[in-house]
């Protein structure tokens, strides 16, 4: 598989030292890609038990989801993320054509041309965020009924921001839940998990603040998009200050509100007939994983025990 990048500036990048680094070789082997990394069974093993405690607290109707990390181009087309995000976004491409044309192509890379020139885009992209291919789904079955919808969504996701540092990943696994529904029930869903995530993040051990944030919009239009989206107050995230309390802490949980973005997108009906209005609670699978390394330390037997409980991991002293 061979994947196109949308871009408009040089991706150069210098090393510098980062408070993170110490975590890169006890929790990830490099591959060759910045943001792109093996990861190690220490790790993983943190980030399932993560994923477990999360689960705990799913909605009792959710429908749970698991997705690709790919879905289809002409979903994310109408669902407006190339217009708000084209300079994040990776389509997956493959030499087309007969044998002739294929084989030219691979030709060239033996004489030390460009290959890659041959390369067309297919209808798949990388998975930007786990909740875009629920909406499509969800309007395949007509109206919203009147409690709503509740989803539990997961996926491997991908955006092209390639970064050193652990906590930007390139790839990465984010979990979300999903209502679908009038717009106080959504509202209510939103102000509900904010309450929950952070007795979440209490228990983890996390010191964190809750803010509005806007997302990273794209070009002139996208400024004042971030702009609206922060006096609307539509996104908070839950911010872990993984370095010092003076650098820029990092978003490991969001608590986002489409409003009727995504009911109009995809002529999502709430049960009166009107536009369905939609929020998520995201969080970032990998970003919670290396905040509880960074914050606890790299020996998790050395945890604290009530984290150590709460995750399930085996105690000495028992």
């Amino acid at each position: 598989m061979n994947v196109a990048f949308l871009s408009t500036k040089s991706e150069a990048f210098t090393e510098q030292a980062d408070p993170l680094d110490h975590l890169t070789d006890v929790l990830f082997r490099r591959i060759g890609a910045e943001g792109v990394y093996a990861r190690t069974e220490l790790y993983e093993d943190i980030v399932q038990r993560l994923a477990a405690l999360i689960s705990k607290y799913r909605e009792p109707e959710a429908e749970v989801l698991r997705f690709p990390p790919v879905m289809s181009r002409a979903q994310v087309e109408r669902s407006g993320y190339l217009k708000s995000f084209p300079n994040l976004l990776g389509c997956v491409c493959g030499l087309h054509g007969g044998e002739r044309e294929i084989d030219a192509a691979v030709s060239r890379f033996e004489v030390g041309g460009d290959w890659t020139t041959s390369l067309t885009p297919s209808d798949l992209v990388l998975s930007p965020a786990a909740c875009y291919p629920v909406y499509p789904i969800a309007a395949a079955r007509g109206p919203v009924p009147p409690q709503g919808w509740h989803f539990d969504v997961a996926a491997d996701c991908f955006r092209r921001e390639p970064s050193r540092h652990l906590d930007r990943l390139q790839s990465f696994r984010m979990r979300e839940y999903v209502c679908i529904g009038a717009p106080d029930q959504v509202s209510e869903f939103r102000e509900r998990w904010m309450e929950r995530a952070q007795s979440i993040a209490r228990d983890l051990g996390l010191p964190f603040a809750i803010d509005y944030a806007n997302d990273p919009f794209f070009g002139r239009v996208g400024q004042m998009k971030a702009v609206s989206q922060k006096q609307q107050q539509l996104k908070f995230e839950l911010l872990v200050p993984l370095r010092s309390d003076e650098d820029k802490p990092t978003a490991c949980m969001s608590f986002n509100y489409h409003r009727d973005h995504f009911g109009l997108a995809w002529g999502i009906r709430a049960a009166d007939g009107s536009p369905a209005h939609t929020a998520c609670v995201a969080f970032g699978m990998d970003r919670l994983a290396v905040a509880m390394f960074q914050i606890h330390g790299k020996n998790v037997d050395k945890w604290p025990v009530e984290v150590r409980d709460l995750l399930g991991l085996p105690r000495d002293d028992l």
